[in-house]
C-alpha cells in the first residue's frame, strides 16, 4: 500500500509557503511580497488549527409519500421540527457537531410521478420519495452533509436526483456520491478554515462505484491533496439481521456484488481518508481505528420511518461522535446508543443496545486490535493510551 499523505502534503499553498506547528498554521509569504508598500499589503490572518467535532449516523428516510401519504410520519406535519420525533437531547447532540453526516436513503421530490424502478405492487415495492421540505427538517436537525451514493437515490431517476440535490442545496446541506457534475464530492469549510472533503461510494448505477477501487482511490487522493480532512462514505455489504458480522471478503446479496468493505476501507485510508463511515446492511457492524483513522463498517438505520424492518438489531441507531485534529487525526471517539421503535424515529437508548452490539462485533470480527469501550460509549485504542 502507498504511504498515507502527511498533513503538509494535504495542503495546497499556491501563493505562499505553509508552516505547520502544533498551535497554528502560519502563512509565510515570499520575500518579494513582503517588500511591497505596507499600505498596499494585504494582512493575512493565520488559520487557527483547532480540533473539531464530526458526528455521523447511518440511513435517513424520515417518511415517504409513495405509495401514498399514509407512509409519512404524522408527527412531522406542517412546520413541526425534529424534536417532534427525536427528542431535544438527541437533536442537541446532532447540532453540536461541526460536521454532521447522514446517508439520504431515497429522494426528496414533491412531484407525484411513477418511480423509475419497476413496481408491480406499490405496497411491496421499496422505493422512497420524501417531501422536499424534509431538507429543511434535516438542516434544523443539524445535518451539514448527506451521502447520495446508495441503492435508493435513483428510485425516481435523474429527475429525483436533481430535485434532491436542489432541495438540499436550498437548505445549505452539502451532498456527494453521484456521477454527475458538482455532485461527485463535496467541500465543507469550517469556521477555523479547515477544509473537509467528502466522497461517497456505492455499487449502484449513477453513483461513484464502490467496486472500482482504482477509480475510488483516485477520487480520495485528489480530495486529500486539496483538503485538510477527508471523509469517505460507503453504502455496501449484505443486508439484514443475519449480516451483522464483517466477512472481510466480497459480499453478494440478491445477486449483486456489495463490495469487500473491509478492503475498501483500509485502501481509502491508505490513500488519504481520515474517517470512513459505512451503511447499507441496515444493522450496526464493528468499528476500527486503523492508522489512527476511524472506520465504522455500518451504522445501520438511524431515522427510517414506515417502510423499514426495525426489529432486533435493525432498530439500533448508533451515533458516532468524533473529535478530530485539523489534519484528520483521531483525538477521541464515542458511540452514543439510540434506538428506533414502532414505525421509526430514533430516541437515545439508556440501555446502550447499539454500543453493546458494536463492542461485541468489534471483538469477534476484528480480534485483538486493542479497542475497548467505556460504559458511556467512549472508545479506547492503543495509540491513545
Amino acid at each position: 500500500m502507498p504511504p498515507r499523505l502527511d498533513s503538509v502534503q494535504r495542503r495546497l499553498c499556491r501563493t505562499a509557503v505553509c508552516a505547520v506547528s502544533p498551535l497554528f498554521i502560519a502563512i509565510v509569504w515570499p520575500a518579494a511580497a513582503l517588500a511591497q508598500d505596507p499600505a498596499e499589503a494585504v494582512v493575512q490572518e493565520p488559520v487557527a488549527a483547532v480540533d473539531f467535532r464530526l458526528i455521523a449516523v447511518g440511513d435517513v428516510m424520515p417518511g415517504t409519500q409513495f405509495p401514498d401519504a399514509g407512509y409519512l410520519d404524522p408527527r412531522l406535519e406542517g412546520e413541526s421540527g425534529p424534536e417532534a420525533v427525536l427528542e431535544t437531547d438527541l437533536v442537541d447532540l446532532l447540532r453540536s457537531g461541526d460536521v454532521v453526516f447522514g446517508n439520504m436513503e431515497g429522494v426528496l421530490l414533491d412531484e407525484d410521478v411513477p418511480p423509475s424502478k419497476s413496481c408491480r405492487d406499490p405496497k411491496l415495492c421499496y422505493v422512497f420519495r420524501s417531501p422536499e421540505r424534509y431538507a429543511g427538517l434535516l438542516a434544523r436537525t443539524g445535518f451539514t452533509v448527506m451521502a447520495l451514493a446508495n441503492n435508493h437515490s435513483g428510485d425516481w431517476g435523474p429527475e429525483g436526483r436533481e430535485a434532491t440535490m436542489a432541495a438540499l442545496a436550498r437548505s445549505d446541506i452539502a451532498y456527494a456520491g453521484l456521477e454527475v457534475a458538482d455532485a461527485r464530492t463535496a467541500t465543507l469549510t469550517l469556521d477555523s478554515g479547515v477544509r473537509v472533503g467528502v466522497a461517497a461510494f456505492a455499487p449502484n448505477r449513477g453513483t461513484l462505484n464502490l467496486n472500482n477501487l482504482d477509480a475510488a482511490l483516485r477520487v480520495v487522493r485528489s480530495l486529500a491533496e486539496e483538503h485538510d480532512v477527508v471523509l469517505v462514505s460507503f453504502h455496501g455489504g449484505a443486508e439484514g439481521s443475519s449480516y451483522t458480522s464483517l466477512p472481510k471478503e466480497e459480499e453478494t446479496f440478491h445477486g449483486e456484488n456489495r463490495g469487500d468493505v473491509y478492503a475498501f476501507a483500509h485502501a481509502v485510508v491508505d490513500a488519504g481518508a481520515d474517517v470512513v463511515i459505512g451503511h447499507g446492511p441496515h444493522v450496526p457492524r464493528a468499528i476500527e481505528v486503523y492508522e489512527n483513522r476511524f472506520i465504522a463498517y455500518s451504522l445501520g438505520n438511524f431515522w427510517t420511518y414506515g417502510r423499514f424492518n426495525l426489529s432486533g438489531p435493525n432498530g439500533l441507531a448508533p451515533v458516532v461522535d468524533l473529535v478530530l485534529a485539523p489534519d484528520g487525526g483521531l483525538r477521541s471517539a464515542r458511540i452514543h446508543s439510540a434506538r428506533q421503535q414502532g414505525l421509526g424515529g430514533p430516541r437515545l437508548d439508556p440501555t446502550g443496545g447499539a454500543l453493546a452490539l458494536i463492542s461485541e462485533l468489534t471483538a469477534s470480527d476484528l480480534g485483538d486490535v486493542g479497542i475497548t469501550f467505556e460504559p458511556d460509549g467512549t472508545v479506547r485504542w492503543p495509540e491513545i493510551e
